[in-house]
Formats: structure tokens, C-alpha cells, sequence
């Protein structure tokens, strides 16, 4: 089957080795497993992290975001049948979706939102896990009438996705950061409440909404620059849950207003098989339930053309740039 990979980590993408076409066997079901021809992908910052930084010992398929059909069952699959259009995101220990074939486990797939197509469904998974997990299994925000929460990168991927559940399903004042004013229209339109400018400091932008604190953050980039701003925007017993990777975090001035924090890797419940791993389907049903009624919206940015290494690599640049909005997508080889 086809297949894009890289062979060697930290090339740039501009080498068209980074990421090159292949042909590699077609995967077989384990006993929960479902095997998906692949119709679409997206493209995640995650994605680029691994092939910048993880070393391999043969070609690797990276991508975790997926929407296709299933073509067969492993023995002991329950949930789906042949023939059934799935969305998911997989697990970061397997094979990825840049391929013409994926396997994934029952557990952490789902039905593929009716209303969707498959490019529009396909900028779902993985942002709207990473955002729901956040959200209500991380923060464990309720209701929160009267409480606000702060979402640091609301523009992205998960930010788009994390704006709409806590606007939606929450009774939180949602406030977002965009640096550009494209990006900050983006964000009003998935629900935000308003918009400060991350590129300024954050206190600023809080006090010129008239928030003096904020018992929620939602730190999805850039935790390290923001630091200490987060730290003093924090209600005391506030929470904190971030997602980057900076390169170190102090938890200690979170001591003295008893703050809690949280990381969030929507990956950790498939790389060790927790006894929760079927709360992923769950999400995933929830999540196209939503969108099938019209409460979420799909984040789709900007629809790269056919899966290919020429394409991917493209894709690839633009996220590296920082200047995403929304999911990247490809569709059909």
C-alpha cells in the first residue's frame, strides 16, 4: 500500500527527504482492532514534533488523525462492523495515517459525524479528544457559572475545539488569545466571549476586559513565555492545565495560591491501555452527536489537496510556521 514516512529525524522539511513516498505491506487486525481504508487526514503539531525529534530505526508513518472506512474486524471487535465510516486518532505507539491503510483499536474510534465530509470530520479527533480530556477529565470543570476560563493559543487546533465545548457546554466566560486580527475574528466566531492579544501580556489584555482573575488556564502554547503572567491571572485554588512542552515548569509558585495543575496528553490512555481507553469512543460519539445537531462546528483551516509527501511536507512548513488557524487536511491518494 502507499504510504509517506521519514527515515531520518530533523531534516528540515524543505529536504524532500523529511517526509517521501513508499510502499510498505497492508497492516492486519489484532484481535481489537479495526482495519480502516483511509479516505482523509489531518495534519497536528504533533506530527511535526515527532519527526523533528524522534529518531527511527526504519520508515516511519506518522499522522494521528483519520476518517475512513472499516474494511475488516479483528476477532473480538464489538463495536463496529465492515463497512462502517469511523473518525480517530489512534495511538502515538502504532503506525500513523499517512498511509492508505491504518490499524486502530475499537476503543478509540468512532462513527464518522453523518453531517460531515470526510475532510471536515477528519480535523476532529485529535483536538476535539485533547480538548474534551482537558476540559472535563483534567480541569473537571462542571458548570462554572460565574468562573472564567483563559485559553492561551485559541486559534490553533485544540484552541478551536476547546473554545466551542466551554462556550457550549459550560456556563464559563470563555476568553481566547490571538495575536492577529484574522485569528481573533476565528475565535469570536467559535464562541469566545472576547479576545486578548497574547503577543501583549496577558494581565494587560485581562484588565482591559475588566477581569482582575480567572480560575481557569488553558495553556496550549508558549507555556514557558507566559509563565509568570499565568501564574498571577490564577484565582487562588485556580487550575491550570497545559499541553506544550516547555522545556521546564516551576510548580512552585502555584504553592502559595494552592493552584492544581494538569497535563493533558490525549495519547497516555492508548499508550498504556488504561482501564478507562474506551472513554476515547465515548468522547468521540459525544463529539459527533454535537456535530450532527449543530452545537460544534468543524475547525477545518485549509485543505492541502491529495495525501502525498509533497503535500505533507507543505503542510508541515505552515504549521511550523506558527501561523495555523484551525486543522490542515488532505483527502484520497
Amino acid at each position: 500500500m502507499k504510504a509517506i514516512v521519514y527515515s531520518q529525524h530533523g531534516l528540515p522539511i524543505t529536504d524532500p527527504q523529511a517526509l517521501y513516498d513508499t510502499e510498505v505491506p497492508k497492516p492486519q487486525p489484532g484481535e481489537r482492532d479495526l482495519l480502516v481504508k483511509i479516505r482523509a487526514i489531518s495534519v497536528n503539531p504533533a506530527d511535526t514534533k515527532v519527526r523533528a525529534s524522534s529518531p527511527v530505526t526504519q520508515p516511519r508513518i506518522l499522522g494521528w488523525d483519520a476518517v475512513g472506512v472499516v474494511e475488516a474486524i479483528g476477532e473480538n471487535v464489538t463495536l463496529f462492523k465492515p463497512g462502517d465510516e469511523v473518525y480517530y486518532a489512534g495511538a502515538i505507539n502504532r503506525p500513523g495515517a499517512y498511509a492508505e491503510y491504518g490499524l486502530v483499536d475499537e476503543r478509540i474510534a468512532a462513527h464518522k459525524p453523518a453531517s460531515l465530509s470526510d475532510a471536515d470530520a477528519a480535523a476532529l479527533p485529535l483536538t476535539s479528544l485533547t480538548a474534551w480530556e482537558l476540559l472535563f477529565d483534567r480541569l473537571e470543570v462542571k458548570e462554572g457559572h460565574g468562573d472564567a476560563i483563559l485559553i492561551i493559543g485559541a486559534g490553533g487546533g485544540v484552541g478551536s475545539l476547546l473554545t466551542q465545548l466551554a462556550s457550549k457546554l459550560t456556563g464559563l466566560r470563555v476568553i481566547g488569545t490571538a495575536s492577529r486580527p484574522e485569528t481573533a475574528q476565528w475565535v469570536r466566531e467559535l464562541g469566545a466571549h472576547d479576545v486578548i492579544d497574547h503577543s501583549r501580556p496577558l494581565l494587560e489584555g485581562l484588565r482591559d476586559i475588566g477581569v482582575t482573575a480567572v480560575r481557569y488556564v488553558a495553556s496550549l502554547t508558549h507555556t514557558d513565555k507566559h509563565y509568570q503572567q499565568i501564574v498571577e491571572a490564577l484565582a487562588p485554588q485556580g487550575r491550570l492545565a497545559v499541553i506544550d512542552d516547555p522545556q521546564s515548569l516551576d510548580a512552585v509558585p502555584l504553592k502559595r495560591k494552592s493552584v492544581s495543575l494538569h497535563w493533558e496528553l490525549m495519547f497516555t490512555r492508548s499508550l498504556f491501555e488504561t482501564d478507562d481507553m474506551q472513554r476515547q469512543n465515548d468522547i468521540l460519539e459525544s463529539v459527533r452527536r454535537l456535530t450532527e445537531d449543530g452545537t460544534l462546528r468543524t475547525t477545518k483551516g485549509e485543505h492541502y489537496g491529495k495525501i502525498s509527501a509533497e503535500n505533507l511536507r507543505r503542510a508541515h512548513a505552515f504549521i511550523e510556521s506558527g501561523r495555523a488557524r484551525g486543522k490542515i487536511v488532505l483527502e484520497g491518494f
